[in-house]
């Protein structure tokens, strides 16, 4: 899921652009980007601009810290209907969209594939209690992979329950209070500052004022546009009507009612739109804002990596992603040439895994660094499924040398690790900034913050594309090593995940650490690059 609606409140020291401060300078764990611009890359000038894809819900192309950077496929030609380049996708100009339909509709709204999968298998072992002794090896996995999810759909029905209770009055309040504001701040956008420094005299206007205002407040969003805010909102609130329903009724088959391809066929490749905005580009331009917004151009926020072009890939929808969308996805991105690929997802189960395992093979093998967030569910992936994930054919022991997995750390010593983040001593590699980050929103124009591994991941793709800018001979497994051993050792303990246990960072991941911009930059100038680089065509001699 995209979005965390519930959240904790945080401390004063979140300040915009917090994450690229540190410890010495500002007193929050950051990653010391902004000391690494000042003291490492003041006078000497980036190699190599660095394509970077962004698998995610959308990205507003139009947007000011953002359109500069889009990556440009220059051999398409916009608009004309022609797949110019042959590469299968026609006028994919910035981009491709693999849950768009050829005739311009798009997926928003999805199922979770726990529900897709339950009743696939419901199919073939109904409702009676079978004798697993009686079913061949491969039905026998099957049966209890039905159990499996079965018994997280009953878990998840459970807490969604308390989500819907909690959030139903305010639902149920919020579009006649916004509706009242509309009229009397005579307009349809406007946010949460706006509304606070609004003066109101009338009584009814005034408990309108306090409902969208309180809205505002507890999400920490006072700079979104309360368009954006009650989107997410009713996003989050019917996802988790839609976990409680599972159980009861088959999910509608919203992608195969508008994609149209053959899913069954991984070989059917070319299908989908050019349309990489889609129906919520929230997530996504808030993701590619952290990765490159435009620096030093005193708007918004300044992206980590001052040298890189952003491709959107259009693939994950408002519920989980479909394995075939997430594997073309990337064989789109490294095929295009993306050397970064960002992925701000992930859900539980993962039927078509070999799909995706045999897409990230793929990017290993031209050298293309994939960069995973954890999950929000304050759970251990050593022991809990969170999908796609950094193990072929799920053995822990045949580990993707061109994957690294990013939980959330906050800016204070008691939140270190973010209270929603996931973690795992051996599935995640380290921790890097995502709480209250601040970064560009759909609208043109628009900033505001969010909290998520989603959040921490960019971080750590704009850090390894800024090494890649200046040494690009660098290979992928290379820049994990030099993210990890450059990473910030923190040995002070805080509260864990989901639990009251003070622990450290070193009991949730590889490296106990988070992630460092400065440092990296440093130990990257001294490592000799491993990076196969493409000879050059030969230079054609002039006849004399």
């Amino acid at each position: 899921m995209l979005f965390s609606f519930i959240s904790t409140a945080m401390s004063q020291e979140y300040y915009k652009g917090w994450h690229h401060g540190d410890l010495d300078s500002n007193g929050v764990y950051g990653t010391s980007t902004e000391r690494a611009y000042k003291e490492l890359l003041k006078i000497n000038p980036p190699k190599k601009k660095i394509i970077v894809a962004v698998i995610d819900s959308g990205i507003d192309t139009a947007h000011e810290d953002l359109k500069p950077v889009l990556w440009v496929n220059k051999k398409e030609i916009p608009n004309n209907g022609i797949d110019d380049d042959k590469n299968g996708y026609k006028d994919d100009v910035h981009g491709w969209n693999f849950i768009g339909g050829r005739d311009g509709r798009n997926v928003g709204k999805d199922s979770y594939e726990g529900a897709r999968l339950y009743y696939r298998l419901k199919k073939v072992f109904g409702t009676d209690t079978v004798n697993e002794k009686s079913l061949d090896e491969e039905k026998a996995t099957q049966y209890k992979l039905y159990k499996k999810v079965a018994a997280q759909l009953e878990n998840q029905a459970k807490e969604a329950s308390m989500y819907v209770m909690i959030l139903k009055d305010i639902v149920a309040k919020i579009p006649a209070a916004d509706s009242l504001l509309r009229i009397a701040m005579s307009k349809t956008s406007y946010t949460g500052d706006e509304l606070q420094n609004f003066k109101i005299n009338d009584a009814q206007v005034s408990k309108a004022k306090s409902t969208m205002l309180g809205l505002f407040q507890q999400t920490r969003q006072m700079e979104s546009s309360n368009v954006v805010l009650i989107g997410e909102l009713m996003q989050f609130y019917e996802g988790e009507k839609s976990k409680i329903d599972a159980l009861e009724k088959e999910p509608p088959h919203y992608r195969d009612d508008i994609v149209k391809d053959n899913y069954g066929d991984l070989n059917d490749r070319f299908y989908g739109n050019n349309d990489v905005m889609g129906t919520d580009a929230s997530h996504g331009t808030h993701v590619a804002g952290i990765i490159g917004a435009v620096r030093g151009n005193d708007k918004g926020i300044d992206g980590i990596a001052n040298h890189v072009q952003i491709m959107p890939i259009r693939a994950v929808p408002d519920g989980d992603e479909h394995d075939k969308d997430i594997a073309n996805a990337i064989r789109y991105a490294v095929d295009n040439g993306a050397l970064i690929i960002n992925m701000s997802f992930g859900k539980s189960f993962s039927p078509e895994k070999k799909w995706v395992d045999e897409a990230v093979q793929y990017a290993e093998s031209k050298g293309v660094l994939l960069v995973h967030a954890a999950g929000n569910d304050a759970k251990n992936i050593d022991t809990d499924d969170n999908f796609p994930s950094r193990n072929f054919n799920n053995d822990t022991l045949k580990v993707f040398s061109n994957w690294i997995t990013v939980g959330a750390s906050g800016a204070t010593a008691n939140e270190i690790a973010a209270p929603f983040s996931n973690f795992g001593k051996r599935e995640v590699n380290l921790f890097a900034p995502g709480v209250k980050i601040y970064s560009t929103i759909p609208g043109g124009n628009a900033y505001g913050e969010k909290d998520g591994t989603s959040m921490a991941a960019p971080v750590v793709s704009g850090i390894a594309a800024l090494l890649l800018s200046y040494h690009p001979d660098i290979s992928a497994k290379q820049l994990i090593e030099i993210l990890e051993q450059s990473s910030k050792k923190i040995n002070t303990t805080f509260p864990k995940p989901g639990a009251q246990e003070e622990i450290t960072l070193s009991d949730l991941s590889i490296t106990g650490a988070i992630v460092n911009t400065y440092d990296a930059l440093k130990l990257a100038s001294k490592v000799k690059g491993e990076r196969k680089i493409a000879n050059p065509p030969p230079v054609k001699k002039k006849n004399n």
